[in-house]
């Protein structure tokens, strides 16, 4: 038996540039499913994105999905991509072990929390400011290099990475920390500056952008503080939920999440093509 893909759009142009474009999943001319295939907003043509697989239930478990993926990779490869990128919800097994036996590599998952209506309080001895306009400034350079330094050690081009920094920062702070929803905080252990938080505020949640614990002061326990607070500043928001994201290989932060009773929602996974 033949599986093959077959359109059943013209390729889609986005306002933002990326492409997308719609297939049947056939087996000797007879659909069995569909896959949607695009590229990504944030980092343009050089990454493509699986943005949804479906095969019917009389078909499944029997290796379509497996074959549309790889048909699905080599789409991705005609339209330039070096790239492929699929994410998963944490529920969805069997799709998590379709990306595993593909190859397909985790580099990151958004994971979420629901909160109390009591902020809880931090340890004695912390202080909370916000930023000033000249420490956001200093934040925001380093924070793009960061920004940069983590995607491209994850294969995604440079270029395409410092685009979407520059892209998020600008989308995200058109006035910088004074940017209404957003709130930036500076602790301070006993006098001393010890981390930086970035908390969004969104309609019915709120999401962790940045928790950044200063290098002398790493190890003792400040992370957690900042996300003590991250969660105090929410509930007194009137938030109930809050999220996050955190690169695959950074165990102490999993560690930190899962030790504050985060669950994980989504898995990204990523994929090179050669």
């Amino acid at each position: 038996m033949t599986t093959t893909l077959r359109p059943v759009e013209p390729l889609q142009r986005a306002a933002d540039g990326t492409r997308s474009r719609h297939y049947q999943v056939c087996v000797n001319s007879r659909p069995v499913g569909a896959i949607h295939l695009g590229t990504s907003p944030a980092f343009g043509d050089s990454v493509a994105r699986i943005l949804d697989l479906r095969i019917d239930e009389p078909d499944r478990r029997r290796g379509r999905a497996t074959v549309a993926v790889l048909a699905a990779e080599e789409v991705a490869r005609g339209w330039g991509c070096r790239q492929i990128e699929a994410t998963v919800p944490a529920a969805a097994g069997a799709a998590l072990h379709l990306a595993q036996e593909l190859g397909y590599v985790l580099r990151n998952r958004a994971m979420a929390k629901r909160l109390g209506g009591t902020p809880p309080e931090l340890p004695a001895g912390n202080r909370v400011r916000p930023m000033t306009w000249a420490e956001f400034e200093v934040w925001h350079a380093e924070d793009a290099e960061r920004f940069v330094r983590a995607w491209t050690e994850r294969g995604v081009p440079e270029a395409a990475a410092s685009a979407k920094a520059r892209r998020d920062h600008e989308m995200l702070l058109p006035q910088g920390p004074d940017t209404e929803d957003m709130l930036f905080s500076v602790l301070e252990h006993e006098g001393a500056r010890v981390g930086v938080l970035w908390l969004a505020l969104r309609e019915d949640s709120a999401w962790v952008f940045g928790v950044e614990t200063d290098p002398a002061h790493r190890g003792r326990g400040h992370g957690r503080t900042l996300m003590r607070l991250a969660e105090a500043q929410a509930i007194t928001a009137g938030r109930r939920a809050l999220g996050l994201n955190v690169f695959a290989g950074n165990t102490p932060a999993e560690r930190l999440y899962e030790s504050l009773g985060y669950e994980t929602t989504q898995y990204i996974y990523c994929k090179t093509l050669l």
